[in-house]
């Protein structure tokens, strides 16, 4: 479809989009109204990484820290530490607590969740603290430490090695500087400070290690009092109402489209019918049930345009008996056939309408005139044609009403009388307009349509479904009915009617849309 169709089924089902938006926008706002406010506090713990190595060459063991971040995360949600936290609070019911590590970084956060902001920042801190205090109790509770080890082994070898001087220098002052004994003395304070020179080394190695390995749990920023809810998200939450209510409405408007077998553009009545439009008639504002128009109005313009389209001299046989029908019910049929015969005497033509509904007549009522005697009683005999036919109140236009209603009206317009009546008042007119029950209600106008010259189908646009209009035609092509064209019926009036009236109908928009409020035409 090209976008000019897209933006007219938009446009024809603006209602359902409209309603889809109100009605979802207002169960988004009722929804959020009535939704608790809760709020978010967080408190954000580093957990820092494992080190191996020298002095000189450390180890980050990344693997080990990753166990290390999951299992303090388990342990800040396990029961043991909840329970700490309610009783240092003194709370009956916790909010909900979460823990988040944060990828490729060395931290993790608290998070509490509770409809009480003040509630949620002290429960946070008060379990990062316990974590915190769990950590250092754990690394002081494991025994000495290497460091101290090493420190307790420093001080015997200094001792030794304190020793060991003071037996060399009593050798010293007692032997030559060359006898056994105190070179014996002098190789063991060699011997001494070499151990003492390693142990030094390996306790300063201990040292490095142990303080960057302290504290390997801390808390790098505390939790603070929220001041506003993290939900309901009230602006978040409208637009995704309006987002949503838009593409709900839309996916409505075009699934019912497509569930929507009504004809709304002339473009589409042609291709269903496979005739050409030969008038689009707009829209008229409800003033009575019935109206005759005058010249000055678009209705008026539009059915000159029709007169003209149907006196063209482009048929081989002239057209002087036209049956007018159409698909349903109250799609406008009778007025456009008064209508069409007040534009075709204003012509200078000499017309006359004849009313072949035999079972709900309209035109006496459109042209004000009595309905005692008509078309039933001349083909009955009753009376003769010149007294049934009347003179309406315009100039030029003869009506021929239906008169009482027969039980039989089939088998009357099926007869040999009224064959015989349409030749008498082809001599009589210039044009005979025959006004005929909808197909779909009555087999009337079937029976009516082989005996004229042409028949003009009428189609309610936007009213009038597919199936309706193409059953109609096949049952008018059953009869070898003599087609000629649809007028297309409450199409939308151009802004400018007098010169879109004067344009050609090849010249005209294909797609015009029809609207979808009924004009006063009902029959």
């Amino acid at each position: 479809m090209e976008l000019r169709t897209y933006l007219t089924i938009i446009w024809r089902r603006k209602w359902v989009i409209v309603a889809t938006v109100v009605v979802t926008m207002l169960v988004i706002i009722i929804g959020t109204l009535l939704t608790t406010p809760t709020y978010l506090a967080s408190t954000t713990l580093r957990i820092k990484t494992p080190i191996g190595g020298a002095i000189n060459w450390l180890d980050y063991n990344i693997t080990y820290a990753d166990r290390l971040m999951n299992t303090y995360a388990e342990i800040a949600t396990s029961s043991p530490t909840m329970e700490k936290v309610a009783q240092r609070l003194n709370l009956n019911q916790l909010p909900q607590v979460s823990v988040k590590v944060l990828p490729n970084t060395e931290l993790m956060k608290i998070v509490v969740e509770d409809a009480n902001p003040s509630l949620t920042a002290s429960v946070a801190n008060t379990l990062a603290e316990i974590l915190v205090t769990q950590d250092q109790e754990q690394s002081s509770s494991n025994g000495m430490t290497t460091r101290e080890i090493l420190s307790a082994q420093l001080a015997q070898v200094e001792e030794e090695l304190n020793q060991a001087r003071q037996t060399y220098e009593k050798l010293s002052a007692q032997l030559p500087e060359d006898a056994e004994p105190v070179t014996a003395a002098s190789y063991s304070i060699e011997l001494k400070q070499q151990t003492y020179a390693t142990l030094l080394e390996q306790y300063e190695q201990a040292r490095v290690r142990e303080a960057m390995q302290a504290n390997t749990l801390s808390v790098v920023e505390p939790a603070v009092t929220p001041l506003t809810p993290s939900e309901p998200h009230k602006v978040i939450n409208i637009a995704l109402g309006l987002m949503v209510g838009l593409a709900g409405g839309l996916g409505l408007a075009f699934v019912l489209e497509s569930l929507d077998t009504r004809l709304y553009t002339s473009k589409q009545i042609e291709a269903v019918t496979e005739l050409p439009a030969l008038g689009q008639i707009p829209t008229v504002k409800k003033v009575k049930q019935f109206t005759l128009l005058n010249g000055n109005s678009p209705q008026g313009e539009a059915f000159r345009y029709l007169r003209t389209n149907i006196l063209t001299p482009d048929l081989n046989v002239p057209l002087q008996t036209l049956l007018i029908t159409s698909t349903e019910p109250a799609e406008g049929k009778s007025t456009v056939v008064a209508n069409l015969a007040l534009t075709t005497a204003q012509f200078g033509r000499k017309v006359i309408s004849i009313d072949c509904d035999l079972r709900r007549p309209t035109l006496h009522r459109i042209f004000d005139l009595p309905n005692k005697t008509g078309l039933s009683d001349v083909l009955k005999g009753e009376t003769t044609l010149d007294r049934a036919i009347q003179s309406s109140k315009l100039s030029g236009v003869k009506v021929l009403t239906t008169g009482p209603l027969p039980s039989n009206p089939v088998e009357l317009l099926g007869s040999i009388q009224m064959t015989t009546l349409l030749k008498q008042l082809k001599q009589q007119f210039d044009l005979v307009l025959l006004d005929t029950p909808a197909l779909s209600a009555v087999v009337d106008a079937a029976v009516l349509a082989p005996t004229v010259d042409g028949v003009l189908l009428v189609v309610g646009c936007g009213q009038t479904l597919q199936e309706a209009v193409q059953a109609a035609h096949r049952q008018l092509v059953a009869v070898k009915a003599k087609l000629i064209g649809v007028v297309v019926n409450r199409t939308k009036q151009a802004n400018n009617y007098y010169y879109a009236s004067q344009v050609p109908r090849s010249m005209k928009s294909e797609s015009e849309n029809c609207t979808k409020n009924g004009d006063n035409v009902n029959n």
